[in-house]
């Protein structure tokens, strides 16, 4: 396969950074798929002298492996990346680091992370199933890449799911990114490079807890990386006072939103991007990122254990405790269940909530929707590109997404809606969904379809269960706010989607974000 023009100069000049010579070894067969493999590695190759193109033999075919040069010894040269698949769309990216990591461009990593990785010991084979349409596939793909290029103990092949079939099939995968470590499966969904590490080394959550111990008190401490989260960290550290942000992952769902159309001066981008820009914006101001860090109790001073007269307290789920004056409370809300039978059975197994990510799994056979808000309509109408057909399942008598959305789904051909359907339960033969049972709302008959697959999308839940009794929450677990957005508990404040706060947007909750800091502020200068 060619490449267009544009990506063609892109790389010849990420190619110049290219420290050391780098070997592309194919392993190839006579399909389609391997012509294209072969005519994309000969023309990388052809971009740069420090970059050489041979062949073997490997079990898959079509793939090749990113090894470094002449150069090396043969103990240096182990560098165990591996694409099985075409790695293009949202997967270049993941193709043009393993070749400058590899190359000995330096990567974009603390060097006591990279020594971290660097004194593993054992042996680790990942295997990392993926979409080219997955928007989080590639954040799995490039943590594993740079683990095997830093150490020899660990290899990595990223495996496109649509090209391996037989393999998906075998090993009944349903959802992606799914990882397998030596053989077993080792995690699905979206990872981060902290969050694979503590698996694999032990004692690494234990080390970063007593880190994060040790912090000095905060004068604002946000919860949370989402939107609102961001927005208040910045607005904080630009007031010049000691600034934290702890989060579960930064961009929270933002991270799984793929379009974005409605971000105003902005006419189209994604949430991956937006998320990056937000990061990189919190980044240039004197905040304290603590990602991946789970918080599980808050509590007042001078309460429950707290013996800080004037410090609220703030436990994590590593075991450390974080201080600080105030507290803007921004951890977001999480996709909506169906809370049916057979639901949690079926996750990964047909049960998905990112059509995106996993819809590609799906191609050629007929699956459901559950929701004709925007999210739903949205769903169905991508599916429905390559799926054999798209059954949309409304609880009301009539869908609420726009206008236009509806008009395109109405013009689809292998889309069936279907309103006023109570779904009742996911069925299966034990290891993966084969259908669903909804109840006619109407006529009260329960009806089953024969599905391989269901994409829920019926809306959001506040991440507020470990706020109760701490401030008060509205019967649907949001935290209630006030016009400044302060919590019932003094000097807490809280903002976007797991606040009371109406209209669920991003935009909204940026503003929510910057108001929620500076009423924390004013809080602080008052005392």
């Amino acid at each position: 396969m060619a490449l267009e023009t544009g990506i063609k100069t892109q790389l010849q000049t990420y190619l110049q950074m290219l420290r050391e010579p780098i070997v592309l070894a194919a392993s190839l067969d006579e399909t389609a798929a391997a012509q294209e493999m072969r005519e994309l590695l000969e023309e990388i190759a052809s971009m740069s002298d420090k970059i050489t193109l041979t062949m073997e033999d490997d079990a898959r075919k079509p793939s090749f492996a990113v090894k470094r040069g002449a150069t090396h010894t043969e103990a240096h040269k182990a560098v165990g990346v591996r694409f099985a698949g075409i790695p293009m769309g949202h997967e270049f990216t993941s193709l043009v680091l393993a070749l400058l990591h590899t190359g000995g461009h330096p990567m974009k990593l603390e060097a006591e992370k990279i020594a971290q990785i660097a004194a593993i010991e054992g042996s680790f084979h990942f295997e990392t199933y993926i979409s080219l349409s997955c928007h989080n596939c590639p954040d799995v793909v490039q943590a594993m890449n740079m683990m095997a290029v830093i150490n020899p103990n660990i290899t990595h092949v990223m495996i496109d799911g649509a090209l391996y079939q037989d393999e998906v099939k075998a090993r009944d995968i349903m959802s992606v990114p799914t990882t397998y470590l030596n053989g077993e499966v080792f995690g699905a969904g979206r990872m981060e490079l902290d969050e694979i590490l503590p698996k694999i080394d032990l004692g690494a959550v234990a080390r970063e807890a007593k880190k994060l111990e040790a912090q000095a008190p905060f004068d604002v401490l946000v919860v949370g990386g989402g939107p609102a989260g961001a927005s208040a960290a910045i607005y904080a550290a630009r007031k010049g006072i000691r600034t934290g942000i702890v989060a579960e992952r930064f961009g929270g769902q933002v991270m799984d939103t793929l379009g974005i159309e409605n971000f105003i001066s902005v006419k189209e981008t994604e949430g991956p991007k937006l998320v990056m820009a937000l990061e990189e914006h919190v980044k240039s101001y004197d905040v304290e990122i603590m990602n991946l860090q789970r918080a599980v109790a808050l509590t007042e001073p001078g309460k429950h254990g707290n013996k800080n007269d004037d410090l609220i307290e703030l436990k994590l789920e590593s075991g450390a405790t974080l201080r600080s004056k105030s507290v803007i409370l921004a951890t977001g809300a999480r996709w909506r269940e169906l809370n049916v039978p057979g639901e949690k059975e079926y996750r990964g197994k047909g049960v998905a909530y990112c059509p995106h990510c996993d819809g590609p799994l799906f191609k050629g056979k007929p699956v459901a929707v559950v929701g004709g808000g925007n999210s739903g309509v949205e769903a169905a109408i991508d599916l429905a590109n390559f799926v054999g057909h798209v059954t949309l399942l409304q609880f009301d008598t009539e869908l609420k997404a726009d206008a236009v959305l509806q008009k395109k789904l109405r013009t689809l051909s292998n889309v069936t809606i279907i309103t006023s359907a109570q779904t009742t339960e996911v069925t299966g033969d034990g290891n993966k969904m084969n259908g669903l049972t909804y109840n006619d709302r109407v006529t009260g008959e329960s009806k089953h379809l024969a599905l391989d697959g269901v994409f829920v999308q019926i809306g959001l839940v506040p991440n507020s269960d470990w706020l109760k009794g701490s401030v008060n929450l509205s019967k649907y677990g949001e935290v209630e706010v006030n016009h400044h957005n302060a919590t019932s508990l003094p000097g807490v404040f809280a903002a976007g989607d797991v606040t009371t706060t109406p209209y669920k947007q991003i935009i909204i909750a940026m503003g929510e974000g910057a108001k929620a800091s500076l009423g924390a502020f004013d809080y602080l200068i008052r005392q």
